[in-house]
């Protein structure tokens, strides 16, 4: 009783002796900061080096409860000396999470910039039939292409292997980053939020050694992008101009320009819908089980 009575005058005392103004803003600078720092590092090879000393201190914390006195020296070393090491290994990382920050604006802070779900599938939509156009230009000029759209696994390290545009997607853009004068022609472009990203871009090849002949280095990259991630990725050969859908590690071939629309739009805008109103449908049913029951007990 002492311990609850104690505990609750905790409670109160730092209720009393909150600020409002100061305090609020206190607290929504501490939560900006993190998230960002997390939207920063996320999908990149800090968050690994991250998760990596994470592991390391809950390793600490069961060495120092089971009380093993040699295994307990080392890491007591190793943490006493973390800050050098962990500037030494984060140097890089730390100077472009510093100039990001300056270089962004107050509008630009992802927490602070709220868009509805309507905006997005408007966007992705869009880009989606842009790209249709320019693939189905490209197919036709026998242009090679290749380009990756990205879901919900992160595709930072990759985009930071090419050119980081951030632009609105067009056909025209399409087409201009893939002629075959182009100094970005030769490596993948990456779609994300219906944006693209990143152009130039260097993908990793598919280590499956039961892949066609014919099959050349795009091919073979899209099905290693895929197999690493969840993303969609499209090639478009340069020998036959045909366009090929890669997915899970697994190629659809010969895809025409509707079936790529289809397929792009059922990943991106169609799913997300279906699942919306499944939902909505079986509450409906749910509270029309209700209603009907309540009458029969009536």
């Amino acid at each position: 009783m002492d311990r609850l009575l104690g505990f609750l005058d905790k409670v109160i005392g730092a209720l009393s002796s909150f600020n409002f103004t100061s305090d609020l803003l206190d607290i929504i600078l501490v939560t900006l900061v993190i998230y960002e720092l997390i939207k920063l590092v996320r999908g990149s090879r800090t968050f690994q080096l991250i998760k990596g000393i994470g592991l390391l201190a809950l390793l600490f914390a069961i060495v120092k409860l089971l009380n093993m006195e040699a295994s307990e020296y080392l890491f007591s070393v190793l943490f006493e000396n973390g800050l050098i090491i962990l500037v030494v290994l984060f140097a890089p990382e730390l100077r472009k999470i510093l100039e990001r920050f300056g270089r962004q604006s107050i509008k630009n802070i992802s927490f602070l910039n709220f868009s509805s779900g309507v905006d997005y599938e408007k966007t992705v939509t869009e880009t989606i039939n842009s790209f249709c156009k320019a693939s189905s230009d490209m197919s036709e000029s026998k242009t090679g292409a290749l380009v990756v759209f990205e879901k919900e696994a992160s595709l930072k390290e990759i985009s930071n292997t090419g050119t980081i545009l951030d632009a609105r997607a067009s056909a025209e853009l399409f087409n201009g980053i893939f002629f075959k004068n182009s100094a970005l022609h030769d490596g993948a472009v990456v779609v994300k939020d219906g944006r693209i990203y990143s152009a130039g871009c260097i993908l990793p090849l598919t280590q499956n050694t039961g892949l066609a002949s014919e099959l050349g280095t795009r091919h073979r990259a899209a099905i290693g992008m895929s197999e690493q991630s969840d993303a969609v990725v499209v090639v478009i050969s340069e020998e036959t101009g045909t366009v090929s859908v890669v997915r899970n590690g697994v190629l659809s071939r010969d895809v025409t320009n509707g079936e790529l629309r289809e397929i792009l739009l059922d990943e991106f805008i169609v799913k997300e819908n279906d699942a919306e109103q499944q939902a909505n449908k079986k509450f409906f049913v749910k509270l029309m089980n209700k209603v009907g029951g309540k009458k029969n007990e009536k």
